[in-house]
This record gives structure tokens, sequence and C-alpha cells, in this order.
């Protein structure tokens, strides 16, 4: 229940922050409604597919497209008032990638023929492609591939929920500890700016 109830939070927050984006590229009314949606739903759509699970978690849940939509709409609206208020939204962005993570591992996980890696791994697809997707469709490189500690901190909380699992705990002890893991460190990570290294163009003798 309380995951659900994070989940509800986390897409609207995703929602919200397409929205936004999509107004830095001067779209309408119905790019920052796709948008939005594709940011917060796009991650469960792909794992569901990747996997044959269906129907896709919107489709069994309409209620979830009006959330979204809603909330693309309120950002479009109060889009002024929003920018004040951009801390919050890398709290709720973190709080909402740690619990997509979670509940994309707990979808994987019903189908037992797959090894404890592949669920980490459709969690992380969970987590990050709904701002992938997002990114590619405003025509510009995802954050999450170039600088950002953020698919890591979806791997470790994956995996770590998967372990904590494996060793029988109770699964309300798993979730809880998981997500504040990966919640906490995705917080610290926005705090020092950590950063994966990378390589740079002008570095690399003779590349051009």
């Amino acid at each position: 229940m309380l995951l659900h109830y994070i989940y509800l939070m986390a897409i609207c927050a995703e929602a919200a922050s397409g929205a936004l984006m999509g107004i830095r590229r001067d779209m309408d009314i119905f790019g920052l409604c796709l948008i939005g949606t594709v940011a917060a739903l796009g991650g469960g759509s792909v794992r569901d597919i990747l996997i044959g699970h269906y129907p896709l978690s919107w489709v069994a849940h309409p209620e979830y497209l009006a959330f979204t939509i809603c909330a693309a709409i309120v950002a479009a609206v109060g889009a002024r008032a929003l920018h004040r208020f951009k801390s919050a939204f890398l709290v709720v962005d973190a709080l909402g990638l740690v619990a997509f993570t979670i509940i994309g591992c707990d979808i994987a996980r019903s189908f037992s023929s797959f090894h404890p890696a592949i669920v980490v791994i459709l969690g992380m697809v969970t987590g990050v492609f709904g701002g992938l997707l997002r990114d590619v469709l405003c025509n510009q490189v995802p954050l999450v591939l170039r600088r950002e500690i953020y698919a890591s901190v979806s791997l470790l909380t994956g995996a770590l929920y998967v372990a904590l699992l494996w060793l029988e705990l109770d699964p309300r002890i798993a979730t809880l500890g998981s997500l504040l893991v990966g919640f906490s460190t995705r917080l610290l990570a926005i705090r020092f700016e950590w950063q994966l290294p990378r390589m740079d163009s002008k570095q690399v003798r003779g590349f051009d």
C-alpha cells in the first residue's frame, strides 16, 4: 500500500517534470501531455513489453493516465510557480526512482523463470526508461547517459531488494530498507554532485 501511494506521487511528479521540459521545447498542450505521460509511464510500459506482461499497467488502470494528464496540465498552467519548487521535484523524483525500481522488480519476480540479475535489470528499466524516452522525444541526449548517478542508484536499489528477499527477510522490511538506502543515495548524489567517469572527446587523441 505504501509503495502504491509513492507510485502515484511519483507518476504525477514525473508527468509534471516532463511537461515543464516540453514547455522549454515550445510544445502545444497535446505535446506537453504526451511527454508527461511518457515520462511517468514509459518505464513500466517498456518493462511490460519486454517480459510480455499484459495488459500494460496504464491499460489495466486507466486512472493512471488521468493522473498523469492532469499533472501535466497543472504543471503547464502553473509553470512559473513550479520552477520555485525544483528541489521538491528532485526529492519526489528520487523517491519515484527507487519506488519504480522496486515495483519493477516485484513484477519481474512474478515470472519465476527469471534469473535474479534479470529481475534487477528489469527494475532499473522501470526506474529510468521513462526519463530516457522523455529526453529522446525532446531531442536531447538523455541525462541518465551523460553524468547523473541515476541508473546506478536504481541498480543498487534493485540488487539490495532482491538480496534481502533472497535472505528471506519480511517483504515489508526489504521494501522499506531498499527504499531508504536508494533514496538516501540519490539525495546524496544530488547534494554532492556525484558523477560517473565519462569520456571527453577533446581529451582523446585523434578523436574527431
